[in-house]
């Protein structure tokens, strides 16, 4: 989850976040999932 004082700086924060799992995953030797497609939020 990531929050920002705008919608910007909550994508950013979120993405930060996105790295940060993918890193700790490879690290661990964690399987990493393919992207399935691009979300759509409402």
């Amino acid at each position: 989850m990531a929050d920002g004082e705008t919608v910007g700086d909550a994508i950013a924060n979120a993405e930060v976040i996105i790295r940060e799992w993918i890193e700790t995953a490879m690290q661990r030797g964690q399987e990493i999932p393919e992207p399935k497609g691009k979300l759509i939020y409402a």
